[in-house]
């Protein structure tokens, strides 16, 4: 009697750095961020976006060539390929001088205390930039309604200095840290900024030539790489008994 033939999950070893983009002074806060090293690991776009979702990490970035700095980066909802602390992440993690991204090359440095990227504010998802009175208005802000899109709330904490206080919202929910908004800012107003976000959370920007604009921020490695078994969906022809015996799957994300 022929057996069935079923999709099975695998649960293939996908090595996963992940650090936190955008500290502040004390190293706390910032945003999380899962890189994928070996991106041949999870080669087919949709393995790629399953596994971001599962993660629930808020980028899930996947190295094609460390040495190139090729990446492809992907939200829970689909491949995203602009996001500021992504890039600022993935730059300090690789060590390279250049990313490769859908969006273009990202130049990027490490001045020692801040990671930098250089990208360009087209490239950012658009959203309300939205001005307050004061930082003690930012900090009373009740989160927009869930069907809302991007807002980003700022005020100047000295404008003298360049210092701002800021939050950023996205669909009812709050972002610690994130880089678009803070890059979509810095074009507006066409000056440095240095903006603390969220909790705690400090981003740098500088304008530069040409509608460049450099990103910058402290990162710490939250957890390094080691191989671990990630439920990922694949196709696989082969009966269902067999199938089970031979691959075990663990339906517990690794976090």
């Amino acid at each position: 009697m022929t057996e069935r033939l079923d999709t099975h999950a695998l649960a293939i070893p996908v090595a996963l750095d992940v650090v936190r983009v955008f500290c502040g002074p004390d190293g706390d806060h910032g945003q999380d961020l899962g890189v994928v090293r070996d991106g041949s690991a999870v080669r087919r776009p949709a393995d790629r976006q399953a596994l971001a979702a599962d993660l629930g990490q808020g980028q899930t970035v996947f190295v094609d060539d460390p040495e190139r700095g090729e990446i492809d980066p992907y939200a829970a909802g689909g491949p995203q390929p602009y996001a500021g602390h992504a890039l600022v992440g993935t730059a300090w993690l690789l060590d390279v001088d250049v990313l490769v991204t859908a969006a273009g090359e990202v130049f990027a440095r490490n001045d020692g205390e801040f990671a930098w990227v250089t990208v360009r504010a087209e490239w950012a998802r658009q959203g309300t930039l939205r001005q307050c009175a004061s930082p003690e208005e930012v900090d009373a802000l009740a989160a927009p309604p869930a069907g809302e899109g991007p807002v980003y709330a700022w005020a100047w904490e000295d404008e003298t200095s360049g210092r701002i206080r800021a939050r950023a919202f996205d669909g009812g929910a709050e972002a610690e840290a994130s880089g678009a908004p803070a890059v979509l800012l810095t074009h507006e107003l066409d000056r440095a900024l240095n903006i603390s976000q969220g909790r705690g959370s400090q981003i740098l920007t500088a304008p530069g030539r040409d509608g460049e604009i450099e990103l910058g921020g402290r990162v710490r490695l939250e957890r390094a790489a080691a191989p671990k078994p990630i439920p990922m969906p694949r196709r696989v022809a082969m009966p269902q008994r067999w199938a089970e015996a031979l691959y075990p799957v663990s339906r517990k994300s690794i976090f």
